[in-house]
Formats: C-alpha cells, sequence, structure tokens
C-alpha cells in the first residue's frame, strides 16, 4: 500500500520520484538511463552549479516574499555572514530588478505560484509544478545565458535558439497534457516563457510557444520511448550507461584499452 504523499512539500522527495514521472526525470533517462536510476535510488546528488542556484533564487522571488526568505535561509552559501550576497551571485538580483522594472514582464508572471498538479499519461503518474498559472496560460520563468544567442545542437546538426537547446518544448507538451488532463478541459492553454538572461545588463523577453503540432509532436515521441523508461525505473531492464555524463565519468572503471581512432568517433 503506498503511503500518502503531500506534493506541496514533497514534490522532490524521493518518494515522489520513484512514484511519478516529471520533466527533470525523463530528461535524466534520455540523458543516461544509469544516472536516472542513481538519482532515483539516492546513489547520485550532485551539488547545485552556480547556474542552477541562480535559477532557484530567481525562482524563489517569483513565488513570493516568504518563499524568497526561506530559500536565502536554506541557502547560505550564496550569501556572506552579514547577509549580503556573494560576488559571483550578485547578477542573480541584477536579473530580478530588469523583471520588476518591466511591467510586462510583471504582468505575465502575476497568476498563482508554483502550481502542483498530476495525471495518468503514458502508463503511469506524471507531477508538475507550473510557475505561473493563469485562467488561460501556463507561464515558465526561465534563466539563460542569452536569449538572443544560437548555440550548436547535436539532434539538429545546427545551431539553434535555448529553447531547442534546452527542450522546452518537451517540457511544455508535458505541462500542458498534464494540466489538461488534470481539470478536463478539451484543449490546451497558451504556453509561454518569461525569459531573463544572465548578461549585463540583463535582457528579458515574453516568447509565445504556441504551437499544436509541435506539442503534439512531442507527446508522441514521449509515449514511444515510455514503455522502454518504465521497463528500466522499474528494474526489469538493466540501465545503460552514457559514458559521457557527471556520473559515468565519476563511477567509471577502466576495463581495457582503446584506440586512439574511438576518441574521434565517439566512444
Amino acid at each position: 500500500m503506498q503511503t500518502a504523499l503531500n506534493l506541496q512539500t514533497d514534490y522532490y522527495s524521493p518518494e515522489a520520484n520513484l512514484r511519478y514521472m516529471s520533466n527533470g526525470q525523463y530528461k535524466d533517462f534520455i540523458d543516461c538511463e544509469a544516472m536516472a536510476v542513481a538519482k532515483i535510488v539516492g546513489e547520485w546528488n550532485p551539488p547545485p552549479t552556480i547556474e542552477m542556484m541562480v535559477g532557484s533564487y530567481v525562482h524563489a522571488w517569483n513565488e513570493g516574499e516568504e518563499a524568497l526568505k526561506s530559500f536565502k535561509a536554506s541557502t547560505p552559501d550564496m550569501f556572506n555572514k552579514n547577509g549580503s550576497m556573494k560576488a559571483q551571485f550578485l547578477f542573480a538580483d541584477q536579473m530580478i530588478e530588469t523583471l520588476e522594472n518591466d511591467p510586462m514582464c510583471m504582468d505575465m508572471l502575476m497568476g498563482q505560484k508554483e502550481v502542483v498538479m498530476t495525471a495518468e499519461m503514458f502508463g503511469c503518474e506524471w507531477k508538475i509544478k507550473i510557475d505561473t498559472y493563469r485562467d488561460d496560460a501556463i507561464v515558465d520563468l526561465k534563466t539563460t545565458r542569452s536569449i538572443w544567442d544560437l548555440q550548436w545542437n547535436d539532434f539538429y546538426k545546427c545551431k539553434a535558439s535555448f529553447i531547442e537547446n534546452y527542450e522546452y518544448f518537451r517540457q511544455f507538451a508535458i505541462y500542458l497534457e498534464v494540466e489538461r488532463i488534470a481539470t478536463g478541459r478539451d484543449k490546451w492553454l497558451t504556453p509561454y516563457i518569461v525569459a531573463v538572461s544572465k548578461e549585463s545588463p540583463p535582457d528579458k523577453a515574453i516568447i509565445d510557444l504556441s504551437d499544436d503540432e509541435r506539442i503534439a509532436s512531442e507527446l508522441l515521441r514521449i509515449k514511444e520511448k515510455m514503455p522502454h523508461i518504465l521497463a528500466v525505473k522499474h528494474g526489469e531492464i538493466k540501465p545503460q550507461r552514457c559514458g559521457r555524463c557527471a556520473y559515468c565519468r565519476a563511477t567509471n572503471k577502466v576495463e581495457g584499452v582503446i584506440s586512439y581512432r574511438d576518441l574521434e568517433g565517439g566512444v
């Protein structure tokens, strides 16, 4: 018998991650099955990077004063003893100030904060946490190195926007479909990203991701991969190592000699 979970407080708990699939967990399985399983069973819990801590700080600001106060208390590594922010994190306050000074961005971020929803989808239960939930839209706050710079994308074999490189269409496909199922509505809400860059000074933009054909395509791709992912998660299939991620590097055991030619085409 499953124990009761309060996802408002236990959203990131091991029990919730074992019971539910999420966008982050799905991404882990796509990136490296061995790493994903290690995270679920508690064998791999890497410390957050500066970029991740800044993103969490900005999200806490979006959630509200109490959430930001709680975040500061639980993340002392970001602050000096006198309470001021350490130099390497100062740009986070600049990003927040940039958003606060933009009426359209602040208006877009108005709504219910950190709304948790669950739904049965593709053979398992999914959980989502929406940054800003409006009557007509789902709004996600994103921090990014640059809004306009294009970076090489291995999948598309060309330079692509941060939307494609961080696979935000996949995230929104999951969020929109879980929300639709949970509420019983017959169509998806409008997906928006409020983006703020880590440049000095920061840039910002409101990005409309409305594209029903693309969302449907992402959901189909997820549906096709879920039987294998669930078999791995439930221990029915041995997880594969990607050989390149931090987990694989940390746990790698050399089992033989490779040729220098292997380095040119990847192992």
